[in-house]
């Protein structure tokens, strides 16, 4: 798959979830969604799913940086791609954990290979 690809597939399949605790009292929790791409794999792309307490876009750069860092976004990490879950965020932190994993294994059964987080 191409990156538009991966990005059209992921779209399809973020706009069907709905998050229960959107904006109530406490939310702070985001998921968030980051484009991968390994040129040295036949130019592969795929997707991080990750949740966080912090803005996502600090998150990422912590990944970047390597700090506490997923090794596949500290080296494939391309871009944060906010725009597809922006209608979810923020949500409660037990609420982000179930849709982070299920928003991981819905990526997954949507045929998009490469499939990282989500845990």
């Amino acid at each position: 798959m191409s990156a538009s690809e991966v990005i059209a597939a992921a779209e399809r399949v973020t706009r069907r979830f709905r998050a229960k605790t959107l904006y109530a009292g406490g939310a702070r929790t985001s998921v968030y969604l980051v484009l991968l791409h390994d040129a040295r794999r036949g130019g592969r792309w795929g997707l991080y799913v990750g949740q966080t307490a912090r803005d996502p876009d600090e998150r990422f750069d912590q990944h970047k940086a390597g700090y506490k860092a997923s090794g596949a976004v500290r080296r494939f990490g391309v871009q944060l791609l906010p725009s597809l879950v922006s209608h979810l965020n923020p949500m409660s932190g037990w609420e982000a954990v179930e849709v982070e994993a299920a928003l991981a294994d819905a990526l997954r059964q949507a045929g998009i290979g490469w499939i990282e987080g989500g845990h």
